[in-house]
């Protein structure tokens, strides 16, 4: 696959408006490992290798889990989320598939049982951003670092 350009060099503004506002959302008061689960549950929806493989890797630099970063994509059947972790799952497959369900009352009540109104601002924004991220990145081919395997490096 070859890149198309790189957002970073192309429009230096932009992209640095979209780093403050992933800055204004690390300093949010939500947790860094709620964070990096979001946005590697929205990435694999959206199908960004790009974005999965640095927040994997950010992910594990940070303490997570190999285990269950690979059972992100099953949440639902793994006891190893917590109920506040689930829903921010589900709020994060809602908001990135908006246009099928349009974020029910019944999820947004489940939601506000494991997070306050400020909380959920900032989740919200947090799962937008990564939906912006996402959506510029493959559609400008972004590559991710390719990793030689150790079995294949021997």
């Amino acid at each position: 696959m070859t890149p198309r350009m790189n957002i970073f060099e192309v429009a230096p503004d932009g992209a640095k408006a979209m780093i403050a506002v992933e800055t204004a959302i690390m300093k949010s008061g939500l947790e860094h490992s709620l964070l990096q689960l979001v946005k590697i549950r929205a990435s694999q929806i959206n199908g960004c290798a790009f974005c999965i493989d640095m927040h994997v890797k950010d992910a594990v630099k940070s303490g997570e889990s190999h285990q269950r970063i690979h059972l992100l994509d099953g949440w639902r059947d793994s006891p190893a989320f917590t109920d506040r972790e689930r829903a921010a799952l589900n709020w994060t497959e809602l908001v990135t598939r908006i246009g099928k369900a349009h974020a029910p009352d019944a999820d947004y009540a489940a939601l506000q049982a494991q997070f306050n109104t400020s909380e959920i601002a900032w989740l919200t924004l947090a799962i937008g951003a990564i939906n912006l991220w996402n959506r510029v990145q493959i559609s400008l081919r972004a590559v991710h670092p390719v990793e030689t395997p150790a079995a294949v490096a021997a």
